[in-house]
């Protein structure tokens, strides 16, 4: 939580001056639905997520910065690919089996691929999105169960 607030902090005036920004923290899909496991995770980026709906809508807008968050869900990496692995391990079963069963419970039955990830990263980047504000865009195949 820290040092995105810092780097928000030492670059948001500059954009503010040149009457241009976008700032996007990519966070987790956890801000809207936290993980058990990772209590001081969900807390940190619970931390980064008021910072930025404040400072979002502070008058920085006007001046044509955007910040938001884009929550991921699960996306094909490494990071996940070491998860999958360590809990066939645990398991016994298959690393197929545990991330076939870990799809299942995606709405669009497969992990993100960066490609598209990064799709998403570059629209809110663009000059197209300068009407979203201080928003925490899902981008989770459908995961998230709720309506808000």
């Amino acid at each position: 939580m820290l040092t995105p607030i810092e780097l928000i902090k030492a670059t948001v005036d500059g954009m503010a001056e040149r009457g241009f920004g976008r700032i996007i923290n990519i966070t987790s899909s956890a801000v809207k639905s936290p993980i058990d496991v990772l209590g001081l995770s969900n807390g940190a980026r619970s931390g980064l997520t008021g910072f930025v709906a404040g400072l979002a809508r502070s008058g920085i807008a006007e001046k044509g910065v955007t910040i938001n968050n884009l929550l991921p869900g699960a996306y094909a990496t490494d990071r996940l690919q070491s998860g999958l692995a360590s809990a066939a391990k645990q398991s016994g079963q298959e690393i197929d089996t545990i991330a076939a069963a870990r799809q299942a419970l995606i709405p669009a039955k497969r992990f993100g691929n960066a490609e598209e990830f990064g799709s998403i990263c570059a629209f809110l980047c663009s000059v197209h999105a300068g009407y979203i504000i201080g928003q925490n865009i899902l981008a989770d195949g459908g995961a998230y169960p709720g309506t808000f």
